[in-house]
C-alpha cells in the first residue's frame, strides 16, 4: 500500500470554478442526511440498494470510518462537493481503487442532490478530481462507469474529457439488479498539462 502524499493535518481542499471539494467531516451529517433523504428517489436508481439505516447517524459514523481508513491506506479519497457561491453541500465524489505500480490508476464515482443537478457543478467536480489525480497523485489513468440510460452521467463524463471504451455486461449490482455499464476513461496524456489546469 502507498499512503497518499498528505499529512492528517493537511487534508486536501480542491477548488474549481463552481465547486469546492473537501473530505467529509463528522459535522457534515445533518446536511448530508437531509440532501440524500430529499434526493432518494432521484439517486436510488443509480446506486447500490440503500440499507434500512442508510441515513442514520450510526451508519454515518461507519461510513466516515471507512473513508478515513481508505484514505490512510492510500486506496481512496472521498470528497464532499460544495457550491462555491452558497457554501451548501451539493453532492459527493470519490476517487477510489487507487493503484500504483504499473497501473497508476483510479476509479471515480459520484452523486449529486436532485435540486443541484444540471447546473454544471458535477462536471466541474469531475474535472477538479481528474486534475488532482494526475497532478498530485501522479496517476496515469482514471476510470468511470455508468448505466447506459444515465444520460446525465454520460454528459458529465464526456464534458470532463472521458472517452467511452466499451460496455461491461452485468458489471455492478445497482438498486438490487445487475446492470450493464458503459466504461469510460481519461488518461493523463489526453490533454496537454496546460489544458488540465483550467
Amino acid at each position: 500500500m502507498f499512503a497518499l502524499p498528505f499529512f492528517r493535518r493537511d487534508l486536501p481542499v480542491l477548488k474549481g470554478e463552481k465547486v469546492t471539494l473537501r473530505v467529509p467531516l463528522a459535522n457534515d451529517f445533518n446536511a448530508w442526511s437531509a440532501l440524500r433523504g430529499e434526493s432518494r428517489g432521484f439517486l436510488e436508481r443509480w446506486e447500490p440498494r440503500w440499507p434500512p439505516d442508510e441515513l442514520e447517524r450510526a451508519a454515518w459514523r461507519h461510513r466516515l470510518g471507512r473513508y478515513r481508513e481508505d484514505y490512510a491506506q492510500g486506496t481512496a479519497v472521498a470528497f464532499f462537493i460544495f457550491d462555491r457561491s452558497s457554501g451548501k453541500l451539493v453532492g459527493g465524489i470519490t476517487l477510489g481503487n487507487i493503484r500504483h505500480g504499473v497501473a497508476q490508476s483510479g476509479h471515480i464515482g459520484y452523486w449529486i442532490g436532485e435540486r443541484y443537478a444540471g447546473r454544471g457543478m458535477m462536471t466541474d467536480a469531475v474535472k477538479v478530481v481528474a486534475r488532482f489525480a494526475f497532478d498530485t497523485l501522479k496517476l496515469h489513468r482514471i476510470e468511470a462507469a455508468c448505466i447506459p440510460d444515465n444520460i446525465r452521467s454520460i454528459r458529465v463524463l464526456e464534458k470532463a474529457g472521458f472517452q467511452r471504451e466499451g460496455l461491461a455486461r452485468s458489471y455492478l449490482r445497482i438498486n438490487g439488479a445487475w446492470q450493464d455499464h458503459y466504461l469510460y476513461a481519461r488518461i493523463a496524456d489526453d490533454l496537454p498539462a496546460s489544458a488540465t489546469k483550467g
